[in-house]
């Protein structure tokens, strides 16, 4: 296991006072470290309309995606209790997420916990369970 990355557990402490979660109140940071030790850091920005909330986790992504970065070594999530990504957010998460990616969950508390990203969603969906076909016309 990688050491702990007191940095990216840092910088996702504090993206997450900007979460925007008027109706919830539940506010999310996270910082994803790429294999180079980039960082880009997303949080939760609810609407009313909930479908149309995004996950600071997902945000995070597009950051990555948005300045070229596409290999995830690890994301640090906090919340007010260490909760893991939602199910959506570790979907996207694996689309990224390089051999022996990492979550880090930390609570306010400073309650810590580190495990691959593969013990949240051991049967995620794949591109390879995706049949490719060649493009009609």
């Amino acid at each position: 296991m990688k050491p702990i990355a007191e940095d990216l557990v840092r910088k996702a402490a504090e993206v997450r006072q900007r979460a925007y979660a008027p109706y919830s109140g539940y506010t999310v940071g996270a910082a994803i470290e790429d294999r180079d030790g980039r960082i880009w850091t997303g949080v939760n920005v609810e609407n009313v309309s909930f479908g149309a909330t995004i996950c600071a986790e997902r945000s995070a992504v597009v950051a990555m995606i948005g300045d070229g970065g596409r290999e995830i070594s690890r994301i640090a999530v906090v919340t007010r209790d260490g909760s893991p990504p939602c199910g959506m957010c570790l979907q996207v998460l694996s689309e990224f997420a390089a051999d022996g990616a990492e979550v880090v969950l930390m609570s306010e508390n400073g309650a810590l916990v580190v495990r691959p990203l593969k013990e949240f969603l051991p049967f995620g969906f794949a591109s390879a369970d995706v049949r490719r076909t060649e493009p009609v016309g």
